[in-house]
């Protein structure tokens, strides 16, 4: 077969790279024009990230303008699937229509994207010029994803609750309606400094204007009407909708047939020698997965089985298509599986855009204190040697726990822990409200109150965790001095109605990555063991310690100081070397869970930012696309940082009263929505704009900590030197 002559240079480096379909031919665009598209072009946008494996990772974007032909829509469909039989059938394929692109697709263009009259047909070429003719009017919309889309250049386009950018070649008018949202302003200077920048070779002159102030050579200014509103956010009740099917074509046109009407779905229904549509159209989203081993004309028509698939299912035409080869499945298909695990050999597809520039990084208690990256990847804010109070919840009020008694809970009460750390300069205080499994539901209530209230004395700048037993973050497990932090099964620390201590005790000891340890009384049986941690098995009879295989010596060391704490001498057992005596203890032989524990879950689950409101009513929420910056953080918005460990509600100093009210409910709601079926009882961090702790900053690109210190919109148009 014969390729195309530009295939030689696809992917050959890794970055991003764009053609343009004309005329039935590929032709490359200039990089310094990219994220500018004609409205009546079609084109393909190849992004290439290497992999840890050796493997490089190819997304493939075809992406089509509202008034492209059907023409160039069919010639960019043939060089697509071209493309990726050149690159060996690896691409995983993205179907891109203007104003509904993909997240992964507006990441890669964070200055925002621009839409341009014309195309091709209309004798319009990206080229880079500095043409002193050009008259353009751009309208500039949208809060994480920024269009800036042309328009007719008449005060008719214009209104009162927008940004504009006034494009005449030797000067570059940047204009703000009088309601314009200062958030949205400062994403449009971005537009502007881009237009400037690239297209005019920095050779033109930009003005900065409001509403009312309006340059010279705009004319004269009618009466604007308000902005019509542009809520990109989806219903996050629509997210776990979704369907598998299995696909085939064998008689020449597409038949479909469910296989799980439920998810998540098991893995295995996936099969090597098929194809696959994972249905998530009600949220926007149509996945199709090739089988390795699928016929050759099954796996070349994938995109027009989901364009068909599209039309039977009456979606709209602008719905995502997503096109992933096996062993080449992103995360956002992962999540709607059941354990998902990779074969041998086979490393993390990365959503590049999501975590291309935080790398991982390797806890080294030594540089704990100068790495934010570090503290947010393992969850360590310190070494846990800051100073700290510890209150039970008694009725509705709360007592302080004995110093002895430091590092040691009841599963039948509540919490409340303060922390003061230190990170580099910063300082600030944390507080962890730990509702024990068996706690009352009046004693969970009271202890959320209690820690508002605290919060509220200390200033209102504490970062807030609610943490359920079994959900312990990192951190928290560090506090109590090198000792284990033990959770006692039920029973209360309130003096004189403490439960019996039952005559056989079992306990999990699992380590976080500084080493520090948890240990967990459990159900007495062999099904609790697992082989990634140690046990401590306690009876009149005699007690062990039981090593599992995946076991570390932190956790060995834990289980020897839980055993001093609890006034014992137990044998040791290292795992398949069990004496009778101790399966009789524990009631008999019974399956428990022998699997390795999920280890790198940055790349299993990258960070996601989202925007979220329910001023309409519905919990609504819109993706932050591409790395996190500050700047992705709005002050008049409440956003949810999910790092899958936990999830961090970040309340901005400028959201409505009701909004910040609601800041928690909106953090369930979003964990309860999630298609990937998960814990309910996930940890939530309550964080409040100018009060960030490095476990949720270290997840940002060049965090500064004096941002908010002067306005960002007046910085940002200081240094574009206007």
């Amino acid at each position: 077969m014969v390729f195309h002559p530009e295939f030689e240079q696809a992917g050959v480096r890794a970055g991003l790279q764009v053609w343009r379909v004309e005329n039935m031919d590929l032709v490359p665009v200039p990089k310094c024009l990219y994220g500018g598209f004609y409205n009546g072009d079609a084109y393909l946008v190849l992004h290439t990230t290497p992999c840890k494996t050796g493997r490089r990772q190819y997304n493939l974007h075809c992406w089509i303008g509202l008034d492209c032909s059907a023409d160039e829509r069919g010639a960019a469909a043939i060089f697509a699937v071209q493309l990726d039989d050149f690159l060996c059938g690896e691409t995983i394929q993205f179907h891109e229509v203007q104003g509904h692109e993909s997240r992964t697709f507006t990441g890669y263009f964070k200055t925002g994207l621009k839409y341009m009259k014309g195309g091709v047909a209309s004798g319009f070429k990206h080229v880079v010029t500095n043409d002193v003719e050009v008259q353009r009017l751009l309208h500039v919309r949208g809060r994480h994803v920024v269009r800036a889309t042309e328009v007719p250049l008449s005060w008719d386009s214009f209104n009162s609750g927008d940004t504009f950018i006034l494009d005449l070649g030797e000067e570059i008018i940047q204009w703000s309606g009088s309601h314009s949202n200062p958030f949205e302003k400062l994403k449009a200077t971005r537009v502007s400094k881009s237009i400037r920048d690239n297209e005019c070779c920095g050779r033109a002159k930009l003005l900065i204007c409001e509403g009312g102030a309006e340059s010279e050579k705009m004319l004269e200014k009618p009466e604007l009407p308000e902005a019509q509103n542009d809520d990109t956010k989806m219903d996050v009740s629509n997210r776990k909708l979704a369907k598998l099917y299995k696909v085939s074509n064998a008689a020449g046109d597409m038949e479909v047939s469910v296989v799980e009407d439920q998810n998540p779905f098991p893995q295995d229904a996936l099969e090597s020698n098929e194809c696959f549509i994972l249905d998530n159209g009600a949220n926007g989203h149509v996945f199709v997965w090739k089988g390795k081993d699928a016929n050759t004309e099954e796996r070349k028509a994938v995109l027009k089985n989901a364009e068909q698939f599209i039309q039977k299912m009456n979606y709209p035409p602008y719905t995502q298509v997503q096109v992933l080869p096996q062993h080449s499945e992103t995360p956002l298909f992962k999540q709607f599986f059941k354990d998902w695990k990779e074969p041998d050999g086979m490393g993390t597809t990365y959503v590049a855009n999501h975590i291309a520039k935080i790398e991982k990084v390797e806890f080294d208690v030594s540089k704990l204190h100068q790495s934010n990256a570090m503290a947010a990847q393992h969850g360590m804010v310190d070494q846990g040697e800051g100073d700290k109070q510890i209150w039970r919840i008694v009725g509705s009020d709360k007592v302080l726990v004995d110093v002895s008694l430091i590092g040691q809970f009841y599963g039948g009460g509540s919490y409340i822990i303060l922390y003061e750390y230190q990170h580099d300069s910063k300082h600030g205080h944390i507080i962890y409200i730990w509702q024990g499994a068996e706690s009352s539901q009046d004693e969970r209530g009271a202890s959320a109150i209690l820690a508002v209230q605290l919060d509220e004395e200390l200033g209102g700048g504490a970062v807030q965790v609610r943490v359920v037993q079994g959900k312990e973050p990192a951190h928290l497990m560090s506090l109590f001095g090198g000792q284990p932090m033990v959770v006692y099964k039920g029973g209360t620390s309130r003096e004189g109605v403490q439960s019996e201590v039952e005559d056989i005790r079992l306990f999990q000891v699992r380590a976080n990555p500084a080493g520090d340890t948890r240990a967990v009384e459990v159900e007495c049986s062999a099904s609790s063991l697992n082989s990634n941690d140690v046990f401590l098995l306690m009876s009149s009879s005699g007690s062990w310690t039981w090593k599992g295989r995946g076991s570390s010596s932190a956790e060995a060391n834990g289980s020897e100081k839980l055993a001093g704490l609890l006034e014992v001498t137990p044998s040791l057992l290292d795992e398949r070397e069990e004496d009778d005596a101790f399966w009789e203890v524990l009631g008999g032989r019974k399956e428990y869970c022998t699997s390795p524990r999920l280890k790198n879950k940055m790349e299993a689950h990258p960070p996601r930012l989202f925007a979220c409101s329910n001023k309409t009513g519905n919990f609504l929420m819109e993706e932050v696309p591409g790395e996190l910056t500050q700047d992705d953080l709005a002050s008049d918005d409440v956003m949810i940082l999910d790092t899958w460990d936990q999830v961090f509600v970040w309340i901005g100093n400028e959201a409505h009263e009701e909004e910040k009210t609601e800041a928690a409910a909106s953090a369930v709601r979003y964990i309860e929505s999630d298609p990937a079926g998960r814990d309910s009882e996930t940890p939530i961090v309550r964080v409040k704009q100018g009060f960030e702790p490095p476990t949720f900053s270290g997840w940002f690109l060049c965090w500064d900590s004096e941002y908010w210190s002067s306005d960002p919109l007046q910085r940002a148009i200081e240094d574009l030197n206007v």
